[in-house]
């Protein structure tokens, strides 16, 4: 829950442009590319109060679905390992 010390006005507007920016957001991850907005439409939706389109299912959510059934099937040869590396440093 959301507490807000100001006045309640101000608190929904808050809320409402906190929501606003979360659909923008979910407008940018979108699956395919051209679905996207460009980085001018994503500035005129954060400045204005226009009608917002209907995001579509966003690119990750789509593409886990099918990368598990791919690990599933695959050989340990065809997987990647990747590794990390932890530098220490040391004043003289």
């Amino acid at each position: 829950m959301i507490k807000c010390r100001k006045p309640i006005k101000r608190c929904v507007v808050q809320i409402l442009y906190l929501i606003r920016c979360i659909h923008i957001g979910l407008l940018c991850v979108q699956q395919h590319p051209k679905d996207r907005p460009s980085m001018p439409s994503v500035i005129l939706m954060l400045g204005s109060e226009t009608v917002l389109p209907q995001p579509k299912q966003p690119g990750y959510l789509a593409d886990r679905k099918s990368t598990r059934q791919d690990y599933s099937s695959s050989t340990p040869e065809s997987c990647s390992t990747n590794t990390i590396t932890i530098s220490e440093l040391e004043g003289r």
